[in-house]
């Protein structure tokens, strides 16, 4: 039979540890998908870019790390678990249940003419 510690030692959360694992965890996927990344941007720039464009030069390993991070930069990739489009789409529904039905209405009729210029209302 346990006594009271034990079993205050069983339902306690174990923060520490747990978020030390985590905190490891993460960095091993970092060290290794990083280096990993790299290398398949530098392969496939040096397997397509030169034959299609015969000005272009061979990229190295650096190199293809600053083109990742430049694409990352420019067009917002590697998203993960930021929200996304679905998190706009629970924004988007839990308003438009809270909107009345004339308001509904309403943005229905504006949504139909998405696109084809404004029209007298």
């Amino acid at each position: 039979m346990m006594d009271q510690d034990q079993m205050d030692n069983q339902q306690r959360p174990r923060c520490g540890a747990g978020s030390r694992w985590w905190v490891l965890k993460m960095a091993v996927v970092i060290l290794v998908c990083v280096p990993l990344l790299g290398a398949v941007v530098m392969y496939l720039w040096n397997w397509v870019m030169p034959p299609i464009f015969p000005g272009v030069a061979e990229i190295g390993f650096w190199r293809a790390l600053g083109l990742l991070v430049l694409c990352r930069i420019l067009f917002g990739g590697f998203r993960g678990r930021h929200g996304g489009w679905r998190e706009k789409r629970r924004l988007m529904r839990a308003r438009w249940q809270a909107m009345t039905p004339e308001e509904r209405e309403r943005c229905h009729a504006r949504m139909g003419r998405f696109g084809r210029g404004r029209e007298q209302e």
